[in-house]
Parts: structure tokens; sequence; C-alpha cells
């Protein structure tokens, strides 16, 4: 097929036209899809000839002879190119198809209309408005035409603008005296009272997208929005009445002050469509209640309500008769999940220092009107707490005294109800919450399995009272009767109980912790019989409890009759899964946590695990650089989830796992890694990178310079946003390596401090993760190098010391504390001008623990007395808030700190310590209890 060049005055030729509509004919017809893929790669062949985009919009635009469904499909693949080619073709390529795109707008068939509409809004996106002057006047003619067919086109395709770029018609534009929208939004206003259905829902769509952005036309038109809103709001078209009530919810979450004058007519619509016949309005009238809470209105407005909201709420938490839900109500455990059920997993990258919260799998996978209701329920009994008992619970207890098969959807639903208010409504739900898990208990029973699956989900939500009864006989009893049925259904025969229970025993575990130990034969027994039975999507959820079991009892799992019930299954698993299998990522992610929890105990399946870990991470490198020669496709994820588990072996094994790094690769493999362009394999590595410093710190030495280098360029403060997580990684890999590598770290001091100094100037902006790291860090290079920080460090003491204020006790805030004392004693005037908050940050420990340390911040204040004198002293601790003065004066410094006679602050009221020492002995008489000794001062001494 011969393709003319492309030019101002472009012509097709009639064959080409023919070639590629047969082809698009056959794409669009029932074919096989050996056909398709030959039909694709012969359009792909066409794609290379400059002009075939051109054919495209001839197509769509004018080749009426041709079926609708072929232009269409030419108006599709056009759209495609695009995205891609569109910048990088020649202008009079460009020119031509928008210049043919506009008519479009106007042509009798809708379908080309709406194909041309979403072409012209991905041009908008790539070039925005300025380079089409034509665009906007072609759209203001026809929206201002009386032709019905220009009207909508035009109305669909600025639709599309709005959802796709709204900020390009709330931009200036040369050669125009007013932003866009500012021309457009009284349009659309006008047709918000259109007799055509159509061109309601458009204009109101449109207008919708800047709810966000708020331009200042909308935000001074608001009063004619209100009155728009509320003329459409019983509209006849459910699709008019979602928008109406999409545009309330978004106002209250961004305006709610406009609303206020209306809340009480708003509460009484919301409420009216929230019983609405057509779900999806009902549904979108329902996000109302969780976004009135969130906003903070006045909740006295919306308390009048509740006798008639709850009611709606609880009906509506009924499964409706086509919930796909329903569809999974029999034994299925043996049927093989389908593709589509199995939702794409993303493994979380390791980080340190984090709290990670992970959320707990939807009850429901698809968001609806019952899942909405039941989370707007949940929201208000946190907002009003148990004042929502005496109208829901006779409802509740309704529901559940049908008996009868036909109402078992009611009581599901008020199982429901009683999980979702179990954290608003505790306290008064406290007294009864022994009867209510009495009643729950036998649902794990019951005939139904969503009834099962509910009850599993109930229960976990009252884990913690649950817990907090084992201390007492009826507690204990019930907690046994609470794991040994949720663990009962764990091997249920219905897959979706299955799911429900792993995921309640999960919560329950976590909550109960040690307490399951004397429990663990019996819980590991019933979780690898469930092993051997599920099938891929559950198996996940299952490698999950296992992993947060062994998180949850930690040591204890490393028995022998527990480990001869766990590891065969896992072992074979593992054996049974390729390295290219992604099915082997969740049982990676299991492996890192039973690593942890065994330490040395896993040393005897260590080798194997650590080798694979090695391979996989190797051929995943060969597999980046040469598809081709290493046979699979390269997925960072194999990588990030083999990392990961070494790390955990590296934490498990401790110095254990040196054997095995000496006889590796791994360092080689993990300076590449920590080089890696995809930031969640570096953010492994560098994990991974400060485990093997805290342990084996000398099979890094052939590379340290290299991974100093690296690691450092991790902080530059202009890749830090888009990289939080890689940055906090690699700061507290940097300060493993100083503890460890001391004067070794001089060549990167400097570069590393100023980095992390930046960081803690800009504390409030970024992730307290890394601003902790970036403290105790800074602290550690000070405690190897004071030398070189020393000189520096006026400039950045009292962000430095505030951030260690905000730091928990423990062994990296000693490392900091020793680099701060190291350099105090080097450099003590340039701390002088931040000395309330060097105070500050003592007066921040519970307990020192190390007597050394001890000792070092003892010299420390005692040495800035001595400097400042008694007065100036004295007027430094007076300028201390009051908390942190309270703390110096009833815990200075807090057991085991000596001060020595040091008075840091007297008591309010006291002369001195000593006053307030022999006041407490008298007390101390009087109550015939064991003399008080202020903690840290040694009494005797200050009294000689």
């Amino acid at each position: 097929m011969a393709m003319a060049a492309s030019s101002t005055s472009w012509q097709p030729q009639e064959q080409g036209i023919k070639e590629i509509c047969g082809l698009l004919e056959q794409q669009i017809s029932p074919v096989s899809t050996s056909e398709k893929s030959q039909i694709w790669q012969q359009l792909q062949h066409y794609s290379q000839f400059p002009d075939f985009n051109n054919y495209l919009a001839f197509i769509l635009a004018h080749a009426e002879v041709k079926p609708v469904e072929v232009r269409q499909a030419a108006g599709l693949l056009l759209k495609n190119n695009l995205r891609n080619a569109f910048k990088s073709m020649a202008p009079a390529s460009q020119q031509y198809i928008k210049t043919v795109l506009l008519p479009c707008l106007g042509s009798p068939d809708r379908h080309i209309r709406t194909t041309g509409g979403t072409i012209i809004s991905v041009i908008v996106q790539l070039v925005g408005v300025i380079g089409w002057p034509e665009l906007l006047r072609t759209l203001m003619t026809f929206l201002d035409s009386g032709d019905i067919n220009h009207v909508e086109g035009a109305m669909d395709a600025l639709s599309k603008i709005c959802e796709d770029v709204p900020q390009v018609l709330d931009s200036d534009v040369p050669g125009m005296s007013e932003r866009p929208i500012n021309i457009f939004l009284p349009k659309l206003f006008e047709f918000f009272q259109s007799t055509h259905v159509l061109l309601r829902k458009l204009a109101l769509n449109s207008v919708n997208q800047y709810i966000m952005l708020m331009p200042a036309y909308l935000c001074n038109s608001m009063d004619k929005y209100l009155h728009g809103l509320f003329l459409l709001a019983n509209d006849p078209a459910p699709e008019v009445r979602k928008l109406v009530c999409s545009a309330f919810v978004q106002l209250v979450e961004v305006k709610p002050a406009v609303l206020e004058p209306h809340l009480r007519n708003l509460i009484e619509y919301m409420l009216q469509v929230n019983k609405d016949a057509d779900e999806e309005v009902a549904l979108e009238a329902c996000e109302f209640w969780s976004a009135y809470c969130d906003a903070q209105l006045p909740p006295e407005k919306l308390h009048e309500f509740l006798p008639h909201l709850i009611p709606v709420l609880l009906s509506n938490m009924v499964y409706a008769d086509d919930d796909e839900s329903l569809d999974e109500t029999e034994e299925d455990e043996s049927v093989p999940d389908r593709e589509q059920d199995l939702k794409p997993r993303f493994h979380s990258s390791r980080l340190h220092g984090s709290d990670e919260v992970e959320d707990d799998d939807d009850v429901v996978n698809v968001w609806n009107l019952r899942k909405c209701s039941a989370a707007a329920l949940d929201i208000l009994s946190n907002m009003f707490g148990d004042e929502i008992l005496p109208t829901i619970m006779p409802l509740i207890q309704a529901n559940l005294s049908n008996n009868d098969d036909q109402s078992w959807k009611q009581r599901e639903a008020a199982v429901l109800a009683i999980g979702a208010v179990a954290e608003g409504c505790l306290n008064g739900l406290y007294q009864l919450l022994p009867e209510i898990v009495s009643f729950l208990i036998p649902l794990l029973d019951d005939k139904f399995p969503l009834i099962r699956s509910i009850s599993c989900w109930t229960l976990s939500r009252f884990s913690r009272f649950i817990v907090q009864g084992i201390g007492h006989q009826k507690g204990n009893e019930q907690f046994e009767k609470v794991l040994m049925g949720i663990l009962g259904r764990v091997l249920d025969t219905n897959k979706r109980v299955q799911e429900a229970a792993c995921s309640a025993f999960a919560t329950l575990e976590e909550e109960a912790a040690e307490e399951l130990a004397p429990r663990l034969e019996t819980i590991l027994q019933h979780l690898m019989s469930a092993f051997g039975k599920y099938q891929k999507k559950n198996l996940r959820i299952l490698y999950d409890a296992i992993g947060t079991l062994a998180d949850a009892v930690g040591g204890e799992l490393n028995q022998p009759r527990c480990l001869e019930i766990l590891m065969p299954p896992l072992i074979a698993k593992w054996q049974q899964l390729s390295n290219f299998d992604k099915d082997i990522f969740p049982l990676l992610e299991c492996f890192t946590s039973i690593a942890q929890a065994l330490g040395p105990g896993f040393s005897q399946f260590a080798e194997p695990v650590f080798q694979r870990c090695i391979l996989i991470i190797q051929t995943q490198q060969m597999a980046k650089a040469n598809p081709s020669s290493a046979g699979v496709p390269y997925d960072r994820e194999f990588v990030v989830c083999s990392l990961d588990l070494l790390s955990g072996l590296v934490e498990g094994l401790g110095s254990g796992v040196e054997s095995l790094v000496s006889q590796s690769i791994l360092r080689d493999l993990l300076l590449q890694c920590c080089m890696d362009d995809s930031s969640d394999v570096r953010q492994s590595a560098f994990a991974l990178l400060g485990d093997l410093a805290r342990v084996c710190p000398i099979h890094l030495h052939p590379s340290l310079s290299q991974f100093l280098d690296i690691t450092a360029k991790q902080l530059e403060t202009s890749k830090l946003k888009e990289t939080i997580s890689v940055a906090n990684n690699a700061c507290w890999a940097l300060g493993e390596l100083a503890v460890k590598v001391r004067q070794e770290i001089s060549p990167v001091v400097m570069t590393v401090v100023s980095s992390l100094v930046l960081i803690l100037q800009h504390a409030e902006e970024l992730n307290k993760s890394l601003v902790e790291n970036a403290a105790i860090t800074l602290g550690r290079f000070a405690w190897a190098c004071p030398d070189l920080v020393s000189p520096h460090m006026e400039h950045f003491m009292q962000p430095w010391c505030n951030a260690l204020s905000m730091i928990r006790d423990d062994i990296e805030k000693e490392d900091a504390f020793r680099g701060l004392c190291a350099m105090v004693k080097m450099n003590p005037s340039a701390a002088i001008s931040s000395l309330p908050s060097l105070v500050k940050a003592i007066a921040s420990w519970h307990e020192i623990r190390s007597p050394d340390l001890n000792n070092e911040v003892y010299q420390v204040l005692h040495g800035y007395k001595q400097m400042l004198g008694v007065g100036p002293w004295e007027q430094c601790i007076s300028s201390l808030e009051a908390p942190v003065k309270d703390k110096l004066c009833y815990r200075p410094l807090m057991n085991p700190i000596c001060l020595k006679g040091l008075i840091l602050y007297a008591p309010k009221g006291h002369s001195s310590w000593l006053q307030f020492y022999a006041k407490q002995q008298r007390r101390a008489k009087v109550q015939q209890c064991t003399p008080f000794v202020p903690r840290g001062l040694e009494v005797n001494e200050t009294l000689a």
C-alpha cells in the first residue's frame, strides 16, 4: 500500500482507505485470537507510515459510506496512537487531525460525536488549549447553536476535558481577556435547566469537576450553583440525581461553610435520596454521612435525624438480591479460583523504623451501598458514641429474632451492624459484651455461609475485649471458644468463610500475642490443615496469618513440636514453586516473619533459603540486563521480596548468618541493587545493607567506599520527597555503618551531615520516621567523627535536639546522645544558644540504662552549669516549658542518671532540692512508707 507524504493539502488515497477499513472490519468482527493478533500486527506495520494517523482521522470524519462501527474503531485506534505519537508528529499532520476532528462534534451520529470528543480531550491533555484556539471558539459556537447534535457534541467534548484536565480551562490563555472557565461556567449553569437529560447531565458533570479546584468564578457564583443543584435535586433522571449527590458530598469536603445555612434541608434531602430506588443514587447519597462527620460540621444538626437515618442505613446493609456475593454460598473449597478472583498483589518494601499498618481485607470486594452504609454507621458511632444505641439496638434485636430461612439476610445485616458500631459504642456495649460474644460464637456454625463469614469479622472487632478477659476463668473460657470457633471456620468448606476466618484470626492473634503460646500446637495444626486445602487466593491470606502468628509469638514458635507441624508443608511448597512463579511472593514474606521469630532456631532451614534468594536476585539482574539470555522477563518484585527475606534472615540469625554471607556473592548483588533505578528495590537494598552492617560489617569492607557514596546520594534533597522511603532506609543504614566502621566514614561525613541538617530543618514537612533516623544518624556520625562534625554544630543543635526529644528510649537513641556528648566536649560554646533545647532533649529520657552514657550526660550538664554560673543557668532552666520543668523537678532525668548534687531546678515553693527532699522525707514518715529519694539525686553526697 502506498501512502502519500504529509502536507497541508493532504488527501488520502482510495487504496489506503480501502486497506485500512478492511483491517478494521476484520478487527471488530468475531475472529480467533491468532487472527486478531495478525490483524493487529498489520495495523502496527501501517502505523510506521507518517500519515497513517491522517487516514484514521479521515475515516472517522468523512468515510460516511463505511459502517459507523468501522469509523468508530478508526477513531479509537487514532486516540491510542496520539497518546504516544502526537507531539512528535509533523505540524502539518497535527493541524490536519485537529481540523477534521472539530466537525465530528456536530455529526448526526452520536458514536462519531462522542469518539471525536474523546480524541479532542486526549489532544488537550497533551498540548493544552493555547495551541488550539479554534477549539474554544468552536465549542462556544456549537453550544450557542440551536442544533441539538452540535450542542450535544460540544458539551460531550467539554465534559471530557473538564474530567481529564480541568486545570487547562482555569488558566490564562494568550489573546483571551479572561480564563476559559469564566466563559464556560455561565453557559453550563444555563444548561442545568435544559429539557434534554443528556445536556443536564453533561453540564452538571462538567461543573462538578471544579469543586476541588474551586476557581474564583465558581466561588463567586456559589449561590447560583447551589440554586441549580436544588433545582436538579428531584430530577427524573437518576444519573442527574446521582451527580447532584456527588456535588453535595464534594462541597461538604471542600467548602462546608457554604452549606451551613442549608444544612437542615440538605440533610432531609440526603436522607430521602439515601432510599432512592436507583442503587447508584442511593450509594452516592450515602457517602454524604461520612463526609459530613469528617468535615466537622455541627453534630447537633445531624443528631436529630439519627432516629430516621439509622434505620435507613441498616436497611441498606441487607444484601441486595443481585449482589454478586450471593453467588458464593455453596461449598466451593475444591473449585479452583478464576483469574479474575485473584486481585493483583503488591509487596511493600521493607521500611526501617515504621509502624506498618495494613488495612484489613474488605469483607466485600466491590464498594456498594451495603458496604458504604456500614462505613457510615461506623463513623456515626465514632461521632455520637453510645447515643445511637437506643435507636440501633432494638432494630438489631428485631432482625436477629427472625429465625426463618427467608430472613437470613436481615440477620446477617444485624451482625454486620454490631461489628460496625463495635469501636464507637464500646463504652455503652461494654456490659453487654460477654453476652454479645456468646451470642456470636454459635453463628460461626450457621447454615448460611455469609452469616458465618460476617460473624468472623464482627468477633474480630471485639478482639481486644476478648483477649483482656483471659485473666479470669469466664473470660479465658470465652477466649478459648472464640479461638476454636474461628479456627474451625478457617477449615470451612466455603472459600468466602475461609477468607473471613483467616483475616479474623490475624486480627485476634495481633491482640493476643504471647497469650497464644500455650495454644500454639493446636493453632498450627488448624493452619497447616488449611494449607492443604486452600486455593490460590486464600492461600495468600493463610500465609499472612502464619506470618502474623510468628510476629505475635516470636521465639515461642521455636519449639521442636511446633516446627514439626509448621515447616514441612511450607518447605514442600517452597520446593514446589519455581523461581519465576509469583505465588512465591507471599511465601517469601511468610518465611521472613518466621526467620525473625525463630532467630538462631531458623539456622537449620537457612542455607537453602539464603541460596535461593541469592539465585533469584542474580537471575533477575541478568534478566534486566539481557532478557533473552536469562530466559525470563524481569520483575523487580522478585528482587524486593528476596532482599526482604535476606533481611529477615540477617535479623533472625544475627552473627550466625556470617558463614552464609562470606561464601556468597551477596555483596556484589547488593551493590547493584543499591544502584537500581527502581525505588522499591533500593528501599529494600538499603534495609539489608543496614542489617548486614550490624552483624557482619567485615564482609562489606571491600566495597565500603562505594556503599557509602551510593547511600549518601539517596539523601540529596532534590530527590527526597519523591523517594522518601528510600532515603529513610539509606539514612538508617549510614548510621549503622558509622557505629561499626567509625572513622572510615570520614570521606562522606560532611556530605551526609549537610543532608541530615536540611532534613531536620524541614522536619514538619517530612515523614516522622525519616526525621527520627536523621537525628539518630547525625548523632552516630558525631560519635564516630566528632572532630569533623563539632565545628559545625551551632548550625543544627536546636532542630537536632528538638528531634532527639521526640525519640523513644532505645540503643539507637543512646548512640545519638554519645555523639552529642562527644561534640559538646569538643565545642561546648557552640551549643550555648541552644541550651534549653539540649536540656529538653536530655529530659526526654525515661531511663538511660548505660552507666557510662549516664555519666557523660551528667558531665555535659555539670560543665554548662559551671560555664554559665548559677544565675544564667537557672535563667536557662526557667525558660523551659512547664511540662519539661516539672519532669526535671520530680524526676530529674530519671533513674539511674546520677546528678551528684547538681541542682537543676528547685521545685515550686522550695528553695532547693534539699528542702523538697526533706519535706518528702517527713511525708514518708507520716505515711510509714519507704523514704522518698529524688531519682538521680545522690542524697548522702548532697547532704555532706
